[in-house]
């Protein structure tokens, strides 16, 4: 069972970030491409949060459904929601499944990284896949790991600093593939910190894990703009296509 790390202190903190995934541009890119693979059919977002995407992908006219597995921010997404246009079942993306057949399924932000073992992956995969109609693409957005970056007996790199903010991750087990992302946050009541395990992924192996599915790649690009992935990209835009 994927373990659950977002509580209500993290939701309520969520929509707060001022990072790049909330630059109106990103979203905006982002909307763009999730739209264009939908193509008038529906869309089904695993970890939908407190909707970031789903919201702005609705509005732009596609149905849109969602699985989450945070209380917190399946509120958060409904209150947010007046109009109850996105209808979101709570459970475990890499195993609850939706009524009906969908055009497009969609995991963004490092979400496949939240699943902690490599069996919770290609389980992922595989309910995603159940979950498409013919012909229907499943799309990933995720970070490359980064452990060339890291000096010889090293096992932490920041990866963010801004006013008030700093996260970095530590590598825990570069056998099994873990790390825990540390997130440091100072506000009026102090410093907050919030940490999330994650396992991460290799492009080749995301691509394994669609062929066990039933998928084969279709499209990687280096990030919403569609710009080329190469060997020096630090994260990836990925979809793959039902047979």
């Amino acid at each position: 069972m994927t373990e659950d790390h977002w509580d209500q202190a993290a939701a309520d903190h969520y929509d707060d970030s001022t990072g790049p995934e909330f630059d109106p541009e990103v979203i905006r890119a982002t909307v763009d491409l999730l739209a264009e693979l939908a193509d008038g059919g529906a869309a089904l977002e695993f970890a939908v949060g407190t909707g970031r995407i789903a919201l702005p992908l609705v509005a732009r006219g596609v149905p849109v459904s969602g699985i989450e597995l945070s209380p917190p921010m399946a509120s958060r997404l409904r209150a947010k929601d007046e109009a109850q246009r996105i209808t979101v079942t709570m459970g475990d993306m890499a195993t609850i499944r939706v009524g009906g057949a969908f055009r497009l399924v969609y995991l963004v932000f490092n979400g496949i990284s939240n699943l902690t073992t490599q069996d919770q992956q290609v389980a992922c995969f595989r309910n995603a896949a159940a979950h498409l109609e013919p012909g229907g693409f499943f799309l990933i957005e995720v970070g490359v790991p980064d452990l060339r970056k890291l000096p010889p007996g090293d096992n932490a790199r920041v990866f963010a600093h801004a006013p008030g903010y700093v996260g970095y991750d530590r590598y825990t087990d570069l056998v099994a593939q873990q790390a825990v992302s540390h997130h440091f946050a100072a506000g009026e009541s102090g410093v907050r910190e919030f940490q999330t395990p994650f396992r991460y992924v290799w492009p080749s192996e995301l691509d394994l894990m669609a062929q066990l599915a039933g998928m084969s790649l279709h499209a990687r690009w280096a990030g919403w703009d569609r710009s080329p992935f190469t060997g020096e990209s630090p994260s990836h835009v990925s979809v793959w296509r039902r047979g």
